[in-house]
């Protein structure tokens, strides 16, 4: 007798954007992020280890560097790599591991700057023990720091999340382009989501698509509104790349 499939250890979470499309997030559990955490913490005790070599012959103003080394590796290295390398820290992307916002959208400087500061009372008393108890306590295994962001760790699909780019059959070299003025949050994730489901339609129904976008494309033809769309929706994939 077969059984029934098990449920998967890590919950998914689905989001409905305005135009009817579903972004499914694959939310990591505890242990995902514990793996994680420990892989950024052995690189961030090499670099340290590294500083405090060089600081130790340089004397007295050696001994400051270090405390700024410590700081910056300690605070600044998580913010840093989450707002600049898709809110990846070298530990979450070797673990195939990403933090976003509630909604899907790539974090900003705000929510990281808030989800890191709150590690101070996650760590509390010892080992992330308050951290650890409160992503027991939610379904979506949040600590302080992410209730407060308003972020999710989520397990990310680096070939069905990257950026579009020279390897996609909708064109070579791409790039990214910053959107000519504020979007709202429907907005970025009706974008996020046409730039990754575009492989999927033909050329004409993209290009459709893309000059349906208004204000975005205006005054540029379907297949120059299509690639602008993807050059803005690489942009708030977090892709930098020209």
């Amino acid at each position: 007798m077969t059984g029934a499939p098990a449920d998967p250890l890590d919950s998914l979470r689905r989001i409905a954007t305005p135009e009817g499309c579903e972004i499914e997030l694959r939310v990591a559990g505890p242990v995902a992020r514990a793996r994680a955490w420990f892989l950024d913490f052995l690189l961030r005790l090499g670099l340290w280890l590294l500083l405090a070599m060089a600081a130790a012959q340089i004397g007295n103003f050696g001994a400051g560097l270090l405390l700024l080394g410590a700081f910056l590796l300690e605070w600044w290295y998580p913010i840093i790599f989450e707002v600049y390398r898709h809110g990846q820290t070298p530990g979450k992307k070797a673990c195939g591991l990403a933090v976003v916002h509630d909604d899907g959208r790539p974090v900003g400087w705000s929510a990281a700057f808030i989800r890191n500061t709150l590690r101070s009372v996650d760590m509390l008393p010892l080992m992330y023990a308050t951290g650890f108890i409160t992503s027991l306590l939610n379904a979506e295994g949040k600590r302080l720091g992410d209730l407060a962001a308003g972020t999710l760790v989520v397990h990310v699909d680096e070939s069905a999340h990257r950026p579009v780019g020279a390897d996609s059959p909708l064109g070579s070299g791409v790039g990214s382009e910053a959107p000519p003025f504020v979007l709202t949050r429907e907005e970025q994730l009706a974008i996020i989501e046409y730039s990754q489901r575009a492989e999927l339609l033909t050329p004409e129904r993209a290009a459709e698509l893309a000059i349906a976008a208004g204000p975005l494309c205006t005054g540029l033809g379907g297949e120059a509104a299509r690639r602008r769309l993807l050059r803005i929706g690489n942009f708030l994939l977090g892709s930098r790349a020209s």
